[in-house]
């Protein structure tokens, strides 16, 4: 682990809910990978100085595609960068990623190649960032061109994560680099213009000097035009929230802004809530949905999840938890028509990855980013959302409608049909969830209701003694007696 950085954390206040508030001259929601990837290809080729790239995970094989501007790009983002710091002599390139999760990946194939390559040219740095408490990883998944334009959300660039918004049953494009087919993946992230994008790299300025113990960047020189030529601006003029977690650690103060900003957004809400996340094992929002489901008038609440979190650890932790606070929400009394948690399904009926992280409320906010619902997300790992207020925008009516237009198309996604007919359901309904109820049982794709599993004795006591999804860096080493995840969701 490098050595701590000299300056002292600064304060802030207990609950803030974010880490600055900065303009985006033009932000849009990007919705999987396909169109991530062109969009984030589109907007490298015009850097002018520095690319910099956060990542948790990162493999130099994926295909990034090509496009009429630059036709004899190589399409692997690895060599493509080194294309373009061979075409530009004044370009700069910086890769800061997760050291634990660079140890398997840096043997992927040509991976290794490709950045011992890049770790050889003046030009291109990468560091392994191990300053992190124990157990923890750095999650966040940023791209900063120029400081000019950034990308910020849940996309990784690594493999299995491209899929196109059909998520077909059989897809030509969703293979590995070794050509072995993967499962249909829905993902989300943001492009953002102007201030609010040199304050992401403000952000990665920050994260590479603790990682490399001291070692300072200045900020990009100006540059011009980076946005993509493909994207639409959603938004325009609008002041966004980005907030973080940050960790524990003896050198570093806490930072809870996530945490604070879920909760908030919860309680705000008066009509609806839309969200998506790859997991929902999180006490706290638990409790925070629990509250506005014992309201009388409180707001329906839309949670949509994968079937089953990926690997072989994370069921154990996530599915479990998920399990045990859902089947205690539903619980409730007034959660039967007002909580509901969907799964989505290709037209040939396989579960589709949700791997996205929004956060929709009402016509008012949307939040998209790395975060998920779980306890890891609050507190030990280092994330970071951005948070969009259409009542501070310069044109509030448009940025509400653009709102509800994202929510719309969402569903739509998963519903295989068309957003204004989702749009019209729910006018129609009052509802989103009786919207999605009517439309659902329809040939094509779909969302079907979460089942509650059996749980062994063995699980439930893993879920609620929370080992495998600690809220705190400490907790990790707590005393067992001191855990309970339903200790404030007792059955009613």
């Amino acid at each position: 682990m490098p050595p701590p950085a000299t300056d002292p954390p600064e304060p802030l206040p207990d609950r803030a809910t974010s880490w600055r508030t900065e303009t985006a001259t033009r932000a849009t929601v990007i919705v999987d990978a396909d169109e991530y990837f062109a969009a984030a290809r589109s907007a490298m080729l015009k850097a002018k100085h520095r690319i910099l790239l956060i990542g948790w995970d990162f493999d130099a094989r994926i295909d990034l595609g090509t496009s009429a501007e630059a036709p004899r790009a190589p399409r692997r983002v690895g060599r493509f960068i080194l294309w373009l710091v061979k075409r530009n002599p004044d370009l700069q390139v910086y890769l800061l990623r997760w050291d634990m999760g660079a140890l398997k990946s840096l043997f992927r194939g040509t991976t290794f190649i490709t950045v011992a390559r890049w770790m050889l040219h003046k030009r291109i740095r990468t560091k392994l960032d191990g300053a992190h408490p124990t157990g923890a990883s750095h999650h966040q998944k940023i791209v900063i061109i120029d400081d000019c334009v950034a990308f910020c959300g849940g996309i990784d660039m690594t493999g299995e994560r491209w899929d196109t918004r059909c998520h077909r049953d059989e897809e030509p494009r969703r293979r590995t680099p070794w050509n072995q087919p993967y499962k249909p993946w829905h993902d989300a992230t943001t492009a953002v213009e102007g201030p609010v994008a040199r304050a992401l790299g403000d952000l990665f300025r920050d994260r590479w000097k603790r990682a490399t113990g001291g070692e300072v960047l200045a900020p990009s020189p100006p540059s011009g035009d980076c946005w993509p030529h493909q994207l639409d601006a959603d938004f325009t003029g609008q002041p966004i929230a980005i907030s973080r977690t940050v960790p524990h650690m003896p050198d570093q103060t806490e930072r809870r802004e996530i945490e604070a900003m879920t909760i908030e957004l919860i309680g705000r809400a008066r009509r609806h809530i839309y969200a998506e996340s790859q997991y929902f094992a999180s006490r706290k929002v638990a409790e925070a949905i629990a509250r506005r489901i014992d309201e009388p008038d409180g707001p329906e609440i839309i949670l949509i999840n994968p079937l089953a979190a990926q690997g072989w650890l994370e069921p154990i932790a996530m599915d479990t938890a998920r399990a045990r606070l859902i089947e205690a929400l539903r619980r409730r009394p007034g959660a039967a028509d007002r909580f509901r948690v969907y799964h989505p399904y290709t037209a040939g009926g396989h579960p589709i990855y949700v791997h996205a992280k929004i956060l929709i409320v009402d016509d008012q906010v949307i939040r998209v980013g790395s975060s998920n619902f779980n306890n890891r997300s609050m507190a030990l790992d280092t994330e970071c959302d951005l948070t969009l207020d259409a009542g501070l925008s310069d044109d509030p009516a448009r940025a509400r409608a653009r709102i509800v237009a994202i929510r719309d198309d969402l569903i739509a996604e998963h519903l295989g049909c068309d957003a204004d007919e989702i749009g019209a359901a729910i006018d129609a309904a009052g509802s989103i969830g009786v919207a999605i109820e009517r439309l659902r049982d329809r040939p094509g794709r779909t969302l079907r209701p979460y089942e509650t599993p059996d749980l062994t004795e063995i699980e439930k006591w893993l879920a609620d003694n929370e080992l495998l999804d600690p809220e705190s860096p400490d907790e990790m080493f707590e005393s067992l007696a001191k855990r309970d995840l339903l200790k404030h969701l007792r059955w009613r």
